[in-house]
Parts: structure tokens; sequence; C-alpha cells
């Protein structure tokens, strides 16, 4: 929480939302203060996400997810609160000071992702000049060979690991403690077993391996993962290098794999990263469409080319967490993969994927044996650009492949080539979308039209999509969104002017409308009322009313209310409010003592009888102070 004085409250008031919250996603002004896009935080197709700009947070009204800049922060990245205010004040060059946890187990786990990241960055730099370095001609060698320029090279931070496993070990060493180096996927690490073992059969006279015995036994354990490999960092939505691919530049059998990832670490997690996003985003959001490849260096030649909107895979399966990040700049892809057959497979398991999530998807086939990178060596970027401009869309791309795949010139044909297609109809979330594409396979395949919308129905009718539902409106009276308003204002309103007592005093809704309530306390008879109560108690206790901690459905409303700011808050609407409020509770408090006096009537014992007595005196004088009340109102 963010409290006058303390850092995170100097961070808050210098930080615009809108500004932070667009570095992760596309917003749209809408309305004189607000601005909508698209969740990041559930599957939507129509935007329920709003960001408020002069209140500075944001609310879905479709998730209910809602908060400050921190709080976006902290959800959208997974990290902690002292991290997300560390996060943007470094956005915004803050100097930082120390940060406080709020208990040594968080502590902890913030201090090893910083560690982490610092682990990388010098990793990194260790990299480029050992690139730099004679002992990496044959790594240049091959760059070039790829078409690499030096200004490539820089932009994208490649580097050159070593043979050795223990430089970069030895260049960290003394900077970061065992524990660290592990976490950090850079290095292996054998037991003092495997140690010993590795050093008898080790050749007389070959160069070592395995280092000579240390005073620190543990730390000499410690080799690098990575050794004669060319280095392409990986880097985060924020431009921070958190892991690494390594291109083998060997060709005996001790090489190993061709490409060698970083593994999963608490910085890094592959199925939650797009190669190159950090750069592609702003060309994304401009272009309104990102192309998508499998590899860096499918990445890298097509960024090179010019097509600056272009992000990887990194090799692996798209997944749902992929397409969510990249959904957040844009809805729109051209997916250019390999068109061998492991390409084929991977763009079918990432097209599927990305019907689900409702992207509008084209696909790029290029010739048979050219991936992107060699493409554009080949034949150029102005080639390229003309095969892009012809892409696919995606359900043509489908029909031709199960053409290929199973011919339909016969019925045996025409029923594999319906089931290759079927799966794939059945995640489009559009039954609209669905019943075009039925008419299309059955023209294009030459089936009967009835027997295919049978199968289709099927298939419509398995299907698991789970739709994230709106919570339900609370009911509101004007007078109530009018004090709410009021006593979550937190600037001065000096528009508005109310003679009290023969004097001109500055309008301030939150403080006369805690003076006016706070001296008779509420009895929360509604979801509104209990938020106007804890409201009152925020003022009381000088809490920002965006960071009260309020019951979820207590948390929507006070953001739904907020988001609809149209009518001017006066000091004659804020009194007519509160009369307004004041006869509601006045009519209930006459109801319940009407009820109670009933009960008294049908009891014939004598105590009755007096609290009888009583009850029709309280009865009589809260109906006079209910006339009195609805006289002021009229």
């Amino acid at each position: 929480m963010a409290n006058p004085g303390d850092f995170a409250y100097l961070v808050k008031q210098q930080a615009d939302i809108v500004r932070i919250v667009g570095e992760y996603m596309t917003l749209r002004k809408s309305g004189a203060q607000n601005f909508q896009g698209l969740c990041p935080f559930h599957q939507e197709k129509t935007p329920s996400f709003s960001v408020h700009a002069t209140r500075q947070f944001f609310h879905c009204f479709g998730c209910g997810a809602s908060g400050d800049v921190f709080s976006f922060v902290q959800k959208i990245e997974n990290i902690t609160f002292p991290e997300s205010v560390r996060l943007i004040a470094e956005k915004l060059k803050i100097p930082l000071p120390k940060m406080r946890y709020s208990s040594p187990e968080e502590e902890r786990q913030a201090g090893m992702r910083v560690g982490l990241i610092e682990i990388h960055e010098r990793a990194c730099k260790f990299f480029q000049e050992q690139l730099r370095r004679p002992e990496a001609a044959h790594a240049r060698e091959y760059l070039a060979s790829r078409g690499i320029t030096p200004e490539i090279i820089a932009e994208f931070r490649m580097g050159y690991a070593p043979d050795s496993g223990f430089m970069l070990r030895d260049a960290l060493r003394g900077q970061y403690d065992e524990a660290l180096l592990r976490e950090s996927g850079l290095f292996s690490w054998k037991d003092k077993e495997q140690l010993s073992v590795a050093s008898s059969q080790m050749p007389e006279g070959s160069d070592a391996t395995v280092p000579p015995a240390t005073g620190n036994r543990q730390l000499a354990t410690v080799y690098s993962r990575f050794r004669n490999r060319v280095m392409f960092p990986i880097t985060n939505e924020s431009g921070k290098v958190i892991a690494f691919t390594g291109r083998t530049l060997a060709s005996d059998e001790k090489a190993g794999p061709k490409y060698l990832n970083s593994p999963e670490t608490p910085i890094y997690s592959k199925s939650r990263v797009l190669f190159n996003l950090d750069k592609a985003k702003e060309p994304i959001r401009k272009l309104e469409y990102a192309i998508l490849v499998e590899g860096q260096m499918d990445c890298i030649s097509v960024y090179t080319a010019g097509f600056r909107n272009v992000i990887a895979s990194s090799g692996t399966a798209f997944t749902e967490l992929q397409a969510r990040l990249l959904g957040r700049f844009s809805k729109n892809i051209v997916v250019n993969f390999d068109p061998d057959t492991a390409g084929a497979a991977a763009a079918e398991r990432s097209l599927a994927l990305l019907v689900s999530e409702e992207f509008q998807i084209k696909v790029l086939t290029l010739e048979a044996g050219f991936d992107p990178d060699l493409f554009i060596r080949r034949k150029g970027a102005a080639t390229y650009g003309e095969a892009l401009s012809h892409s696919q869309k995606y359900f043509d791309y489908l029909i031709e492949r199960s053409r290929s795949l199973f011919p339909a010139r016969t019925p045996e044909g025409k029923v594999k080539a319906l089931n290759y297609l079927l799966p794939h109809i059945q995640r489009v979330p559009s039954r609209i979308v669905r019943d075009e594409w039925a008419n299309e396979i059955s023209h294009r395949l030459g089936i009967e039209s009835a027997v295919l919308r049978q199968e289709l129905r099927h298939a419509a009718g398995s299907r698991s999509a789970s739709r994230v539902n709106a919570p339900a409106a609370t009911a509101l009276m004007d007078a109530e969104r009018v004090l709410i308003r009021a006593l979550s204002s937190q600037e001065l309103s000096h528009s508005a002017v109310s003679e009290r007592e023969g004097q001109d005093l500055d309008f301030e809704p939150a403080r006369q409308a805690h003076f006016a309530l706070s001296r008779e306390r509420l009895h929360a008879g509604s979801a509104a009322e209990a938020l106007i109560d804890a409201l009152l108690v925020g003022q009381e206790q000088g809490i920002d009313p965006m960071t009260l901690p309020l019951e979820e459905e207590a948390r929507s409303l006070l953001a739904t209310v907020l988001m609809d700011e149209h009518e001017e808050l006066t000091p004659e609407l804020l009194e007519s409010s509160i009369r307004s409020l004041r006869k509601r509770h006045g009519e209930r408090d006459l109801e319940q003592l009407q009820r109670k006096v009933k009960e008294l009537e049908s009891r014939p014992d004598v105590m009755s009888k007096a609290q009888l007595a009583q009850e029709r005196l309280r009865l009589k004088q809260a109906m006079r102070s209910g006339e009195i009340a609805t006289t002021e109102g009229r």
C-alpha cells in the first residue's frame, strides 16, 4: 500500500497509469477521462477493461480485476508489491531506496529475482566481450555467413560462449553465491564423486575440463551450461535479459543439441515469453498485426529485412499465455513457420490455439526448402514482402492442407479430410463463423451440406469454451452514486462554491459528505451503503479510497461508479443526495418499528403492553421526523 510520505506514494504520484498500462496493451480513449482495451487478465472479444486517467486506477467489467498502477504491474508481471514499485520507479528513472518487504520469504524471493536479472545482464556483457576476442573468429564467421551485420549483432546483443566451462563462472565468482548461480540456469554441476571419476578418466596432457581443487570445493563443481556457442539473449517485455539460446558451432558427437535453451528459472518461463517482443511491440501496435516465426534466426532475418513487427516462439509450441501476451498489442497475426512437416504441424498447433483466442489469422507458406531466414537471404526482402502481402486466410490454408493430405476424390478421402477439419472448426467460438466455414468446406470438398451440418452440430455441441461472466450489476440509487463519488474525491473542486453562514468556502465533496454522514453512522442495508460506510471509515483514517481493503463486490461497485462520472458534483447535488439517503433510512426504520408494533399487539402479557405503548410513542416521533425529512426533501 502507498501511504503519504513513503517511497511508493512518491512513485504513484509521478506514475501515469495510462502510460504504464499502455506499455503492456493497446488503449483507446473512451470519453473524457477513460481509456479502454481488451483485458489482459481474461479472454474477451469486446473491450471491457477501462483505465481512469484522472483517478489513476483500472477496472475490468468482465472479470472484475481492479486496482491502481501497482496492482496492475503486480498482476501482469506476477511480482510482489515492492517489486512493482521498483519496476515502475525504474521506468520513471526515480532513484531507488532500499525496498521494504512484508515477510522474510517475500524479501528472499524478490532478492533472488533481482540477483538473477543482474547475473544475466553480466553474462550477456561477458558473451559480447568474448565475441570480440580472437578465439571467437569462427563465431563471427558463422554470423557473417548468415548475413548478420555488426549493427544487428549489437542491436540483439549477440555473443559467444567460450569452449571453456569455467570462464563465465570465474568472472562471476565472489559476486554471487553458488545457490544463485545454480538458480540462474547458466551453469551445470557435478557432485564430488562425479568429479573424481571425470578426473581419473582424463587423458594425460589433455586440456582440463574439470577444474583443479580449490579452497571452495562446492564452487569448483559448477561449470558453464553453454560452451562453444553463438549466444542469443532472450529478453522479457521490458527488454531485460532473462535467458539465452545458444547455437552450437561444433559438428562432432559431443556438440550436443543444435540449439540449447536456458532451463526454467524464477525469472524465465518459456511459455510466457516471446522472442523480440520488447522491440516488436510498438511496430505491432502501429501496423496492427504481428508476424510469428519459429526461431531466433528467422526472427532476426525478418527483422533485419525491415519487418520490425516480428516475434518468435523460440521453437516451442505456441502457448495460451503467449497468445494472451501477444493479444495485448494486436489480435491480427500472420503465421510464417517452416514449410517442412514439423513446421506444418507446429503451425497447426499454433493456429488452433490462436483461433480459440479469437485472433484474425493469415498463413504465409514459403516455397519448399525455404525457411524465412533462407528465403530472405536468397530472394531478398522485397520478395518476402510480396509473399507476405499474399498470405492466405487461415481456413483457406487448412482446406488446402486437408486436400493435400487426403485427396477428396473418393468417399474415404472426403471422410478423412472432414475429420481433419472438424477439430479446427470446433475451436471457433463464433457459431456464425462455424456456419460459414461449413458452407465453404461442403463446396470445396464436394460434401453434401446436410450431412456436413449434422457432423458440425455434433462437434459444436461438444465444445467446452469457458466464458467469464461479468459480475451482476448492483442496483444503485442516484443518491448513492453521488455519495460514493463524493467520499472518493481526492482533489478539491474549486469550480463550485457554496455559501455557508455568509462565507464563501471552497467545495470539498469528501469532507462535506463525511461531516454530514459521520454524525449518524449508517447501518448498511445494501452493498452500496456498506461501501459508503467503508469510505467514511477510510476518510477518518486518511486512507486512499482506491487502497481500502474492500470485499470484491464493493471494489467492483466503487470502480463501476467512478468509471461513469458524467454529472458535475455540486454542493446542491451532494446535499440533495444526503437528504435522500437519510429519508431512505428513516423510511426503513419506520417499517421496522411498524413490524415490531404488530408483533407486540399479538402478545397478551403486561410487559408487552408496556413495550407496545413505548414503541407506539417512538413510532409517532419517527413519523414526525419522517414528515420533516420528507418536507425538507421536497
